[in-house]
């Protein structure tokens, strides 16, 4: 899946903690009213440079530091003037201030050479944060990234298990050191079994990944890497809580002669016999399917989606585990009282990855039953990524562009939010949404769920059930 960073912050160099030695003010970027933050007169665009005397090196830091009963804060104003602020409050109160970014001392980067790695596999000349790649225990913490441990000194785990900063995210791709250290091109991935024995003895805890690259780690190495991380999930306080399996992406855009081999459905259904086989032991043993397929293999595969109980508390969902079959359940809860007809007649385009496409077709379908109202399904293939059966996500302006372009679209265009940038209106191609709103000529919608789709096509419909 894809991970973007939202902003702008300094790279670290690998196994660094900060090019310039030392940690940045943290920006305010926002003062709740009537907060602490509020009453202390703190404003958006205030630099906050330590907490009783302490520089925090990120959102994990301040939260610790905001605790303590009695607090001196020092604060750069605008204008450069510097601040110290003494004040009481209750334990858990915080000061209703948030921060422009999640870290204030710089982004840790990514130390290995994957071949598979998606962010290598993009063009040239888009914005800077497409090209970033994130290794950061702390964003995994925070956000649920994926990291690979491979950068981490003496410090960094003292703080982990210091801050108890768990569970973590962590990219496996497979147990064996060996073929560990050939698939991320750095030797110290080998030490990975070494480093989920120290998150056992802890208490501490992660949620591993497992990114299939065809004829390198599936089959009996898939196999053994399952397995072997599932001899750390028992007890009452497992290390490792959960596994995503999930396939390979490759684009156009990817060295030629890499030695990968893209997902085909032989190799889909393939593994998803492999993987199924291993829950029922799983289940068995730990009392938890604990590995699970993320929706592309099946959606590949061309076979049925589990059913929702499968995927027990869906604790891989972000990894795309179960998300289309959740999707699905609440388009279920959302269509199960649609109105029998709207006052006027509409009609409405929903474009969708094409990989997608038949999944969804019957939520379509139910919603066209609807008297007056025609929804129409496009499910696009994207040659900007070289790729004919694509997520949603990945879609680009191009992609829309080129698939959409001369088609009678309707009153209105639904524009899942996940092709967006999230906090900009433009794809993942740097093409901004005005531009397809102008090409296109029709109103476009950015939908966020199940909810909002069925709002926007009924929100004309006669209030008859």
């Amino acid at each position: 899946m894809w991970n973007e960073i939202a902003t702008d912050v300094e790279v670290l160099a690998p196994n660094a903690t900060s090019t310039s030695g030392l940690t940045k003010p943290a920006v305010i970027e926002s003062v709740e009213p009537g907060s602490i933050g509020d009453e202390l007169g703190l404003e958006p665009g205030d630099k906050l440079i330590s907490i009783n005397g302490i520089k925090p090196r990120d959102i994990i830091d301040y939260k610790f530091l905001i605790v303590e009963e009695e607090l001196s804060i020092q604060i750069k104003d605008a204008a450069g003037k510097i601040h110290n602020v003494e004040f009481e409050k209750e334990p858990d109160e915080g000061l209703g201030i948030s921060f422009t970014e999640a870290l204030f001392d710089g982004l840790m980067q990514c130390n290995n050479q994957c071949p598979f790695c998606f962010i290598d596999q993009q063009p040239s000349g888009h914005r800077q944060s497409l090209y970033l790649k994130d290794d950061d225990y702390r964003l995994s913490f925070l956000y649920g990234s994926y990291l690979t441990l491979t950068n981490l000194k003496q410090s960094d785990w003292q703080r982990i298990e210091q801050q108890r900063l768990s569970p973590l995210f962590v990219s496996v791709h497979a147990t064996n050191p060996d073929l560990r250290a050939q698939l991320l091109r750095n030797k110290r991935a080998g030490l990975l079994m070494k480093q989920l024995s120290w998150f056992a003895e802890r208490n501490l805890q992660i949620h591993a990944q497992v990114v299939i690259c065809p004829g390198l780690n599936d089959g009996i190495a898939l196999q053994n890497t399952l397995k072997d991380l599932a001899s750390h999930a028992k007890g009452s306080w497992p290390a490792v809580l959960s596994t995503a399996v999930v396939p390979v992406g490759l684009t156009r855009f990817r060295p030629k002669n890499d030695g990968l081999k893209p997902v085909d459905s032989q190799c889909a259904k393939k593994v998803i016999t492999q993987v199924e086989m291993l829950q029922k032991q799983f289940k068995t043993t730990l009392g938890s399917h604990f590995a699970w397929l993320s929706d592309e293999w099946y959606l590949i595969a061309g076979q049925r989606l589990p059913v929702r109980d499968t995927y027990e508390d869906l604790p891989q969902q972000e990894n795309g585990v179960g998300s289309i079959r959740n999707f699905l359940e609440e388009m279920d809860i959302a269509t199960s009282k649609l109105p029998k007809q709207l006052q006027k007649p509409k009609r409405c385009s929903w474009v969708v990855g094409k990989l997608v496409e038949q999944a969804l077709t019957p939520s379509c379908r139910k919603l066209n039953q609807i008297d007056g109202l025609r929804i129409d399904l496009y499910g696009l293939p994207s040659p900007y990524w070289g790729q004919d059966q694509v997520v949603t996500g990945l879609l680009t302006g191009e992609d829309l562009l080129k698939g959409l372009q001369g088609l009678d679209l309707g009153d209105q265009l639904l524009l899942p939010s996940v092709m967006l940038k999230q906090d900009q209106a433009v794809f993942l191609d740097d093409i901004p949404l005005e531009q397809l709103r102008n090409a296109l000529k029709v109103p476009i919608r950015i939908v966020h769920g199940a909810d909002d789709i069925v709002a926007a096509v009924i929100e004309d419909a006669e209030k008859i059930l």
